[in-house]
């Protein structure tokens, strides 16, 4: 009995040291929350699931250690503590690296999707390492299993060569910077969306529709890509204008400036200090072509606001008098022949039939 007594009380401070450190660690929590960077809510977390654990594991050491036990039950459950907590640390460890690598590639990339190939390449390494850590804490050797793992991970390769072929596709995208998560890109295939995520076999694309395309990462090393996100969000995009010969070009386009600078100024997504810019370039069948060129914010901004656009310059050109022709060919007949509006003096007519 009288080993009884510090064996509780060891026992009894190691519960009360848990629950004090799980109260302290909500603490920590909640002032932990209110700062910008993301990876001391990871620790934080983390450390109320070791914290109390280990408060727990030595309590019930201490009260082992107390009581009248042989030396191969000490020995048992000093073991089997020690097996415990490696096993809670390393499955903490693994969840704070892991988040770490988490908010680091978010912060990079700027958006709110995760490249979850290096979370859990970096989980999977951390768990591996302390499952070793924990045989060989419980006397068995790793060396023949690492033998053996050596081994049979040459097979392994042979057999997935596809696979190990997308993932270290995946690894070089990611390293490279090429594409980023959030990304909007298209490729020579026809393929485009925006990058929703890149794990540790293939890349998954939301279209415009909503659809998701999923593209393995060994072709999508290989394809032609167009990233419409780099080497900045925003672009230009072109609109194809035509008015009618009779029109004062002048006039044409101070009104089309006019109407970019409204729409620039109005449309979500638009670009307001982009500057107006209108180039005539072709002397059409019917008109006279030119080319506007639009700001967008990012990519699928353009279709709003092409539409936006298109809408005003059209009321505005009806406004102002500005005709915008419809397409024409004239055909001139002539006794047994058809005459080509191309056709100029001495060349050969067409005969009727």
């Amino acid at each position: 009995m009288d080993h009884l007594l510090p064996a509780g009380i060891a026992l009894g401070a190691g519960l009360l040291g848990a629950f004090l450190l799980r109260m302290l660690l909500r603490w920590l929590a909640g002032h932990a929350g209110r700062t910008r960077w993301g990876g001391d809510d990871v620790i934080v977390a983390a450390l109320r699931t070791v914290a109390p654990w280990a408060a727990v594991a030595a309590g019930v050491a201490g009260a082992a250690a107390a009581l009248p036990l042989t030396r191969a039950v000490q020995h048992g459950v000093n073991q089997a503590l020690t097996v415990l907590l490696i096993f809670v640390a390393t499955v903490t460890a693994a969840r704070v690296v892991a988040g770490l690598v988490r908010t680091v590639t978010t912060s990079r990339s700027g958006v709110a999707g995760s490249a979850t190939i290096f979370v859990n390449i970096t989980r999977i390494l951390v768990l591996a390492i302390g499952f070793l850590v924990m045989l060989q804490t419980l006397g068995v050797s790793i060396a023949p299993m690492l033998t053996a793992l050596g081994v049979g991970g040459l097979a392994v390769a042979l057999a997935l060569q596809d696979t190990l072929a997308n993932l270290f596709a995946g690894i070089h995208i990611l390293a490279s910077k090429t594409v980023q998560p959030g990304d909007y890109i298209q490729l020579s295939s026809g393929e485009e969306g925006y990058v929703e995520d890149i794990n540790w076999r293939q890349t998954t694309v939301r279209e415009l529709s909503n659809n998701l395309v999923v593209i393995p990462n060994g072709q999508l090393a290989k394809s032609n890509m167009t990233n419409f996100m780099r080497p900045e969000q925003r672009l230009t995009v072109l609109v194809q204008v035509g008015v009618s010969y009779d029109s004062d070009l002048d006039h044409v386009e101070r009104v089309t400036t006019e109407v970019i600078a409204e729409v620039m100024a109005e449309v979500s997504g638009a670009v307001p200090d982009h500057e107006p810019a209108i180039r005539f370039h072709t002397f059409g069948d019917s008109r006279i072509g030119f080319t506007v060129i639009l700001g967008v914010g990012e990519f699928s901004d353009q279709y709003r606001i092409k539409h936006e656009f298109i809408k005003r310059l059209h009321r505005r050109y009806r406004a102002e008098g500005i005709r915008i022709p419809s397409p024409a060919r004239t055909v001139a007949l002539q006794q047994g022949a058809v005459v080509l509006p191309q056709q100029r003096a001495g060349e050969d007519v067409v005969p009727l039939p």
